[in-house]
């Protein structure tokens, strides 16, 4: 079952083509890498996906949901978490995860934030103020709010962005652990040994337009490259 369908994606800033007419389709429980160089039109149509933007043509469906005409039932199934995300400095981090929580259903709201807490695994510092947090804690604190909320679709912007080695090694296996649950996610990473580590399928991007897509074995073998680096190197100019 595809959850991702987009086609013939386009989206203008005035006279600038940003996205030019891209299509491509992101399947249940999958994680699916758009990658690209900066000004590749790869947060744009993240922003797109995650209905924060207009599209100027084309077709999204998000779970059968039509992006134009259904953006609100989409708003209730996914989370995105942007590059440059932040969180209420002036908040503890336990209180940030119970003020997003509430936004949600309240049935269950004990176990989303327990899985907030838990993502984050930021011990006794949950209970201190988030102006005190590093760039790291920080990261690590809106992973786990962009995930407790049980999403059927996450769209993650450079997830690890910000963590050292250990940290990041912790979030990709999470990110792993929740596709297996059936989560299907979608991100973006300038690190192509997380791209390569996480994704089973991935487009690469350049100058608003997809060119080139497979499983990282599959354009490895097709560029006869080491690694998913090489590609993108060879592809992307």
């Amino acid at each position: 079952m595809a959850v991702i369908e987009v086609k013939n994606l386009r989206k203008n800033y005035g006279s600038i083509e940003a996205v030019k007419g891209i299509s491509f389709s992101v399947n249940q429980g999958e994680i699916f890498g758009l990658i690209g160089p900066n000004g590749a039109g790869k947060t744009t149509t993240l922003r797109v996906l995650s209905t924060l933007l207009s599209i100027t043509s084309g077709t999204v469906k998000i779970m059968d949901y039509d992006l134009q005409q259904q953006s609100n039932e989409i708003r209730k199934i996914i989370s995105y978490l942007p590059e440059d995300a932040g969180a209420y400095k002036n908040l503890t981090g336990k209180r940030y995860l119970e003020f997003i929580a509430n936004f949600f259903e309240k049935n269950n709201l004990k176990d989303m934030i327990d899985r907030g807490e838990e993502i984050a695994d930021l011990g006794e510092r949950i209970y201190d103020k988030v102006d005190t947090y590093s760039k790291g804690m920080m990261r690590k604190l809106l992973v786990g709010r962009a995930l407790m909320t049980f999403p059927k679709l996450a769209i993650l912007d450079e997830p690890t962005s910000g963590l050292d080695v250990n940290n990041s090694q912790e979030i990709r296996k999470l990110v792993k652990s929740i596709a297996r649950q059936g989560t299907t996610i979608l991100l973006s990473s300038h690190n192509m040994l997380e791209v390569e580590f996480l994704c089973n399928r991935i487009a690469l991007i350049s100058q608003g337009v997809i060119v080139e897509s497979g499983t990282p074995k599959d354009l490895m073998n097709k560029h006869n490259a080491k690694n998913i680096e090489e590609v993108f190197t060879r592809v992307v100019r």
